[in-house]
């Protein structure tokens, strides 16, 4: 059994995930937020969240359809949790690569035995290969991974770790450093920081009991690591995470954005607009939004040109309407930062 909705999100509010969850946004623009990172390329991708994360939307006009699975003894199954499991970013299924997935999230086919989205998206996450491993190596990440889910409070050492795993013959830490391109202590690390972002934003509790119940021995200590990793104080970050009031700060900045993005590129018009210093607003917009005003002016005009294309507008006349100077820098552009060339997004698109 599942739920299943269909909603248009408010923006920047958070929506805890209380059980395993697949995200499907069907229309919208902008970014979301999960677990304090942001992301921009969302399009055209279903998103799978475990019970314990959180998901915002960093605009106002996105509808989804929300499917919360019930049963809880699926998610446990080896190939099923690689897409829950999230190892340095957001696991998700490109639905232009998956003509299976499509079917199941159509909104004709969405019946009691959608379930099977499940196993149809995990045989399509590991055609994808995201780390270029095979499954028996697959089984040693992710084995490494529910440890440290598991163990992150407890002070183990990486060595310690890795003891606990059935490592199938291999060198999980070396493994683990090629594939992921990050070593256990770095897995470790992300792990025990976002429940640290959690415990501050989400909790009123003090940054001594917080401390404490990370495994730190000393909160003085706690907030340099805290300081050092994330640029702010806890009482710094839990004041500009803003989790109860959600100040309209981001949507207005927003606003401009989508408003203006094709004409202007400079920090000073929007610092301007905003009656802030280009310092004072590149600040507020990294601490609030956790990104660069710089990265959401090239989200905006990604996204614009992404729509035009299937739109059917030629390169041309896109690359005039979002103010380059000759297609071939438009081009130039939108491979930089998508990884895939205009006549390429457009094609998988219409092939899908």
């Amino acid at each position: 059994m599942q739920k299943v909705e269909k909603f248009s999100p408010e923006i920047n509010k958070v929506y805890f995930i209380e059980s395993h969850t697949l995200i499907h946004v069907l229309s919208g623009t902008g970014s979301i937020q999960v677990d304090f990172k942001n992301y921009f390329d969302w399009q055209e991708k279903a998103i799978f969240l475990e019970k314990g994360q959180y998901i915002k939307f960093l605009s106002d006009d996105f509808v989804v359809r929300r499917i919360e699975f019930s049963n809880e003894s699926k998610f446990y199954n080896n190939d099923v949790r690689v897409l829950f499991k999230h190892l340095i970013s957001l696991g998700y299924i490109d639905l232009l690569e998956c003509n299976e997935c499509n079917a199941f999230l159509s909104e004709t086919a969405l019946t009691e035995n959608s379930a099977d989205i499940i196993d149809v998206s995990s045989k399509q996450w590991f055609w994808q290969n995201p780390f270029k491993a095979n499954k028996e190596e697959y089984q040693v990440i992710f084995d490494t991974k529910d440890i440290i889910d598991q163990e992150y409070n407890n002070n183990l050492t990486s060595n310690d770790l890795v003891s606990h795993i059935n490592d199938r013959g291999y060198n999980a830490q070396a493994l683990i450093k090629n594939k992921v391109g990050l070593t256990v202590k770095n897995l470790m690390q992300t792990k025990r920081l976002q429940e640290s972002l959690k415990e501050v934003a989400f909790t009123d509790k003090n940054i001594q009991e917080i401390s404490y119940g990370l495994g730190y021995k000393d909160d003085a200590y706690f907030n340099r690591v805290f300081k050092n990793s994330v640029g702010q104080t806890p009482k710094q970050f839990r004041e500009n995470f803003d989790f109860e009031s959600r100040d309209i700060f981001s949507q207005d900045i927003l606003e401009l954005l989508q408003k203006y993005h094709t004409k202007e590129r400079s920090l000073q018009f929007y610092a301007n607009e905003m009656n802030l210093s280009i310092k004072a607003l590149s600040n507020k917009v990294r601490a609030k939004m956790n990104t660069s005003l710089g990265q959401l002016i090239r989200l905006e005009l990604i996204n614009s040109a992404k729509l035009m294309l299937l739109e059917g507008q030629s390169i041309a006349t896109i690359s005039r309407q979002l103010g380059f100077e000759e297609p071939n820098h438009f081009s130039r552009f939108f491979k930089h930062y998508s990884k895939i060339t205009p006549t390429e997004f457009k094609s998988k698109k219409y092939n899908s």
